[in-house]
């Protein structure tokens, strides 16, 4: 027999790390806590200052521990970046200037003013180096995206004041990444010293290969995706997305920057593009896994023997930390004019730190402008100030409740966080002949759309004629959770693909039972299908072509128009009535649906009116 040429070693960390992740999601999403914090547990126990203490060759425990922490964090570093270029995509020119006061007022401040604190502290407390204490200070001024949005949402705060402040700090702190990572950069080229000349000519090249890859974003970017989308192959367009994140990420760090920053800018460029949704739902489960690995292999790297063995300076650095930072954001928020109960919670929420510390952290460590020990002991007082995020956002709960007044929210909605793009709107499934006609039709009522095309020359023509409309595969959960189906206002599936328009009923709803969905049906057995699952209506295009013939010949014969429209609208109930589903459930659920919607065309008629009134008053 030949030697197996399988080595298992070689899979080791991979089969950990998998393993980790469908142990750890699943649990601390049951638990309503961040996977991030699971990860950091998972990495810290199973490294080499963990389980990994008791492996040797052979025994059981070598096969559940990291022990190629360098390894796993090269690879590891990917997360970042896919992070970084899912925030240059969700981000646009116009939401910046709806959220510029805060974003680039509070959160402007709050990162310079604790960044300069944390570094004074730094170099004049801990004997910090004057640039090394800079860039430790700007890491430790993060807070932590993925870990108090969660918070936020869990509590349902996200739409009250203190979220929206929050959450505009922490898009300025996204923004703030990309410059902190050139600084780093910056700092590694000057850290020998050199001449003014020297710089230009160092960071020069940098510059034409950002600015290179700016244009190439603008002019091929948008061509490329649509020649890509236009074969219809989903394995052809992830590799496209692929190639772009990881393509200027390399292009970048082989500038001299980094790849991070590449990233951030290949998301801006494909922000205001029609392939944006698609995009998301295509990067986000790489985003996911990638970022998890990099927790993962910070966790690794942390020595919590040495913690547990003298726990009393990094708890009291931990809590330093979490108190210096809250006590400089809440005066800030008051002098941005946010209430006191607001300014508290958010103070307290964005008080610890984030995972980007572990970004700059990491970079400046490898980059040698910043000595190990003082990054790695940096690092466990992030970590453990991270733990604290769910208990501070408890109490900061209970400190903005009793405050909070409608008046206060209203001064405030304008800075919740982007919504899916459906809100208040109505969603056309397929944008071809019928669905372009169906959007005219709600155009002349002024019924807000948008529209999903999966056939990029329809996208392309909708875009010419200033239609809001996406290019994507609308029949999966995640491109329509993307689109903000949740919060739209009905659904219209105009496209021919019957088992398409079957599992996007079926989709819609199971996301929202009481939604608004009307399907184009095939013939009169595919109609009852489409009820079955869950169509408000369906429209057989047999029947509707025949009535619509009747109607026409009624008309021209002479019968007056009235009754004929009456008449009409009688026959189609009776079809109606004859197509939904006979089960005494499914009859309940049908009758259910329709009484809301006469509900909800009540409510418009009333609120109607009140709204106009209040407007001349």
């Amino acid at each position: 027999m030949g030697e197996n040429p399988l080595h298992l070693e070689s899979y080791r960390e991979a089969l950990v790390f998998l393993a980790t992740a469908g142990v750890v999601v699943p649990l601390f999403h049951r638990l309503r806590v961040s996977p991030v914090l699971g990860f950091l547990l998972a990495g810290a126990a199973l490294g080499p200052h963990g389980l990994g203490r008791f492996a040797a060759p052979g025994n059981i425990a070598s096969f559940f521990t990291i022990a190629d922490v360098q390894g796993v964090s090269q690879l590891a570093e990917f997360g970042l970046v896919f992070l970084l270029f899912m925030i240059g995509l969700e981000l646009s020119w116009e939401r910046l200037a709806r959220l510029r006061r805060l974003v680039f007022g509070l959160g402007l401040a709050q990162v310079a003013v604790c960044a300069t604190v944390l570094a004074l502290v730094g170099h004049h407390w801990f004997g910090v180096g004057a640039a090394p204490s800079i860039l430790m200070g700007a890491a430790l001024a993060m807070s932590s995206t993925a870990v108090v949005m969660p918070v936020l949402s869990e509590g349902r705060r996200i739409n009250k004041t203190p979220g929206r402040v929050a959450f505009s700090v922490l898009l300025l702190q996204d923004l703030m990444v990309a410059p902190a990572l050139f600084f780093v950069s910056f700092m590694a080229q000057a850290k020998d010293g050199f001449s003014a000349m020297q710089a230009v000519s160092a960071f020069l090249p940098a510059f034409l290969a950002l600015a290179g890859l700016i244009i190439f974003g603008r002019l091929l970017l948008r061509p490329l995706f649509r020649l890509v989308a236009s074969a219809q192959l989903t394995e052809l367009f992830m590799a496209a997305c692929l190639l772009v994140v990881v393509g200027e990420a390399l292009v970048t760090a082989a500038a001299g920057l980094s790849m991070g920053l590449g990233a951030f800018v290949a998301g801006l460029l494909l922000a205001e593009t029609e392939f944006r949704r698609e995009i998301e739902v295509t990067i986000e489960p790489f985003k996911g896994l990638l970022l998890g690995l990099f927790f993962v292999s910070v966790g690794a790297g942390l020595d919590i023997g040495a913690v547990v063995a003298d726990p009393a300076p990094v708890m009291l650095n931990a809590l330093g930390l979490t108190a210096v930072k809250a006590a400089i954001i809440f005066p800030l928020a008051l002098l941005f004019g946010i209430e006191w109960g607001a300014a508290a919670e958010a103070a307290l929420l964005l008080a610890p730190g984030g995972e980007f510390a572990f970004a700059l952290l990491t970079s400046a460590m490898l980059a040698g402008v910043l000595p190990g020990h003082f990054g790695a002991d940096a690092m466990v007082v992030v970590t453990l100030s991270i733990f604290f995020i769910p208990f501070l956002g408890r109490i900061g709960a209970r400190l903005g409740q009793p405050a909070e007044r409608e008046d206060d929210e209203a001064k405030y909605a304008h800075l919740a966080p982007e919504s899916g793009i459906a809100e208040g709107r109505v969603v056309i499934v397929g944008f071809g002949r019928i669905g372009s006609l169906v959007g005219e039709m709600l155009s002349r009522h002024n019924v807000p759309f948008v529209a999903v095309e999966n056939v990029v020359s329809l996208v392309s023509q909708g875009r010419e004629k200033g239609v809001e409309i996406y290019w994507g595969n609308a029949a999966r959960r995640e491109f329509l959770l993307k689109c903000g189906l949740e919060q739209a206002r009905a659904l219209v599936v105009t496209i021919e693909n019957a088992p398409a328009v079957e599992e996007i009923v079926r989709l819609a709803h199971e996301i929202r039972d009481d939604l608004i969905i009307v399907a184009r049906a095939r013939d009169a057995r595919h109609a009852t299908t489409l009820y079955g699952l869950g169509a408000s209506d369906a429209i057989p295009e047999t029947i509707e072509a025949s009535l619509q013939l009747a109607e026409t010949v009624l008309v021209d014969v002479g019968v007056p128009m009235g009754y004929v429209i009456a008449s009409i609208h009688e026959k189609r109930d009776e079809f109606r009535k004859i197509l939904q589903p006979t089960g005494e459930e499914a009859r309940a659920r049908q009758t259910e649906r329709r009484n809301e919607i006469k509900r909800e065309q009540a409510r418009r008629r009333i609120s109607g009116p009140a709204k106009e009134a209040e407007e001349e008053a």
